[in-house]
């Protein structure tokens, strides 16, 4: 008789939780899945997807207003908000059900349930105990809100996406991905949106160039930035909600939104008692093979708090099934995974900020910035940046970073390039595609004027 009642026990089904566990499963062992919620988790329900799915909406706004200059007489175009949130919800309906089919048809158990570790082999879900050989937690994490007064009236992504009704006035707090990405396609739809940042600029941890240049395209389309802003509290009003800044500053909206961050899921999970150790924001540490301090207990994605990207949870899942399952000891390799905001405009990226990399030596800084080709006849005044950073001493091209349409699908591209550590030369050498926006990465010649920060 076996000694537990599964090989692997997985908490949490979503996208890194799931790969991991049908890949387990077809290498012959008993997997169960533990899910509270929706089967797909952040990502399917409850960001990438949903989020897209609005930007795509609100790309359509920009294509209508720039229609007239290349021939076409439209219609003024009216919106359904309702419409919209509906077919999206259809749609990941139709996701969810997907992935409980790969679940059954991989040969997992899904245990619906709120999971929590009851000793190093033993998971109790809803008062029945179920115990594994080895238990992967993959909870993700959840949106962040601070203590301020009147922070019970604000909203996160979470209910963004499932707003009864566009907002018209939207104060957003927070200058990361989701507050810019969100900003964007608010505007686009039709609503009056300022943000609130902390900083002097959005997107930190960006490169410097990506953050001006997104910077500068957000306040062009009507967003207001208000910078180096601490909100001090938030007030109900009989037209929507009031925010005081700092001193006097007052913002006035029908919706605050709050976008400044997020948290591990480990809050009652068990784990601490279970002998694992947690950081000081609760993210639980691994190992390079994603181990925890309890040596049957494993963790990966958003929780460990390391990259939180659906695609590096996605394949540290393989990794962590080809160590426990495969015989084949294989830790997760970080370097070089490109990333993309879906702002409008969007923004690829991949590889070292220009800083990261002065870090390591002298570097050649290569800078483009023009405007598309559409919108010479379009007349919006949008311009794209594109930015090579190479290594001086190896000539190897260390970050690829633009702004502009199709970013995200181009630099996806470039990614293998640097994965493969392609030089500048390499790059010169290679023929673009005429007419495009991506040639310009293979044809810039001119570097900036050296300012390294030794000089």
């Amino acid at each position: 008789m076996a000694k537990f009642d599964f090989d692997l026990i997985t908490i949490g089904a979503g996208s890194g939780g799931v790969r991991a566990s049908r890949m387990a499963a077809k290498t012959g062992a008993r997997v169960a899945i533990v899910e509270q919620s929706r089967v797909g988790g952040t990502c399917v329900m409850r960001g990438c997807i949903p989020k897209k799915l609005l930007v795509y909406a609100a790309d359509f706004a920009q294509d209508f207003a720039d229609a007239k200059g290349f021939g076409w007489d439209v219609a003024e175009p009216t919106f359904d908000w309702k419409r919209l949130i509906a077919n999206k919800n259809t749609e990941l309906d139709r996701l969810e059900g997907i992935y409980q089919r790969i679940l059954r048809e991989s040969g997992v158990q899904l245990i619906i349930g709120r999971g929590v570790v009851a000793g190093p082999h033993a998971v109790e879900v809803a008062g029945k105990m179920v115990t594994a050989a080895k238990i992967l937690i993959s909870t993700g994490s959840r949106p962040h809100l601070p203590d301020v007064p009147g922070i019970e009236y604000a909203i996160t992504s979470n209910e963004a996406l499932d707003l009864a009704e566009l907002p018209k006035r939207v104060a957003i707090v927070g200058g990361g991905y989701i507050a810019v990405e969100f900003a964007g396609l608010m505007q686009a739809l039709g609503a009056s949106v300022s943000i609130v940042i902390r900083a002097g600029n959005i997107l930190r941890g960006f490169d410097e160039d990506i953050r001006n240049a997104l910077a500068e395209e957000m306040e062009k389309q009507g967003i207001k930035v208000h910078r180096e802003g601490v909100v001090r509290s938030i007030e109900k009003t009989p037209d929507g909600y009031s925010l005081r800044l700092h001193g006097a500053e007052m913002i006035e909206c029908d919706r605050v939104f709050y976008a400044t961050g997020r948290h591990p899921n480990t809050e009652g999970l068990g784990l601490e008692a279970a002998g694992v150790k947690l950081s000081e924001h609760g993210a639980v540490k691994v190992d390079d093979y994603f181990q925890t301090s309890q040596p049957s207990i494993f963790a990966l994605g958003d929780v460990i708090d390391r990259i939180q990207l659906t695609p590096v949870a996605i394949n540290e899942g393989m990794a962590f099934v080809a160590t426990q399952f495969g015989g084949r000891p294989t830790p997760m390799n970080y370097d070089f995974v490109p990333a993309a905001v879906f702002s409008h405009p969007p923004v690829g990226t991949v590889g070292l900020m220009e800083a990261e990399a002065r870090k390591n030596g002298p570097v050649d800084v290569y800078l483009s910035r023009f405007r598309p080709l559409k919108h010479t006849l379009s007349g919006r005044d949008a311009r794209s940046m594109m930015k090579l950073v190479v290594d001086r001493a190896s000539q190897r091209v260390v970050g690829v970073h633009m702004v502009g349409e199709d970013a995200p699908e181009i630099v996806q591209g470039f990614a293998v390039a640097l994965k493969c550590g392609a030089t500048k030369a390499q790059f010169d050498a290679t023929v673009g595609i005429h007419p495009t926006a991506a040639e310009e990465f293979v044809t810039m010649r001119e570097k900036l004027p050296d300012h390294d920060e030794d000089a």
